[in-house]
């Protein structure tokens, strides 16, 4: 069995994972799920990490043999912090916002050239580079899943962690993969494999999903972790 412990990225809940955690249970795992304190104007990546930590702790104490920490965008700004915190088999980042030192989400955009990635793969496969979640994000999540979604509402995101620096003075030694979307139309597949690259020494894996995988391919984010638990022995 492994614990993998799954953190959601910005204006979003633990509710992300819904459709992931059944498929890692079923294959019998245990999954952490928390929530982070996107709400909180005062919160740092310190205190987001602080949240994940104490669900680890919680479930499973620091005595382990090494959890697997999943980051989905944002959440690869906390996964290196909580992954220096507790005992670490393996870091994954699902469609992530790649952080290096001192650097804000707020400014990775710029930074990375992300705009001008958006730009491009927008033009090359004909749909608005504007923000639209139907557009962006939607655009390959069931219309179920899609129509339950809208309904809930999106959770409450502060803006001010977007000011926050990524506090780590370098990426922790641990192994890490980055698992990348083909359609993701908010980080484009070329970005993150240059970031990726540039950033970690890591060329991604690829699977055939959109920027948010875990609500419209569960089956393909499940199986990639599977695969890496099989590599890790």
């Amino acid at each position: 069995m492994t614990t993998f412990v799954l953190i959601h990225g910005s204006s979003a809940d633990s509710h992300y994972w819904y459709r992931v955690t059944p498929l890692l249970e079923k294959a019998g795992h245990q999954v952490i799920a928390p929530d982070l304190p996107t709400g909180d104007d005062s919160a740092d990546f310190d205190d987001y990490a602080a949240a994940v930590i104490d669900a680890v702790t919680d479930t499973v104490g620091v005595q382990n043999r090494g959890v697997v920490i999943v980051g989905q965008s944002m959440g690869a700004f906390v996964a290196p912090i909580v992954a220096t915190k507790v005992p670490t088999a393996l870091i994954v980042l699902l469609a992530p916002m790649i952080p290096v030192p001192g650097e804000t989400p707020g400014s990775w955009w710029g930074d990375t050239g992300q705009p001008e990635a958006v730009q491009t793969y927008a033009e090359q496969n004909g749909f608005d580079p504007e923000f639209n979640p139907a557009t962006i994000f939607f655009h390959d999540v069931p219309q179920d899943v899609t129509d339950e979604l809208m309904k809930a509402g999106e959770p409450t995101q502060s803006e001010a962690i977007f000011r926050r620096e990524f506090p780590l003075d370098a990426w922790p030694a641990v192994p890490t993969r980055v698992i990348a979307c083909a359609n993701d139309r908010m980080f484009p597949l070329p970005l993150q494999e240059r970031l990726s690259e540039e950033r970690l020494g890591v060329q991604p894996d690829v699977i055939d999903s959109g920027h948010l995988a875990a609500f419209g391919h569960p089956d393909l984010v499940a199986q990639k972790l599977e695969e890496y638990v099989s590599e890790l022995g």
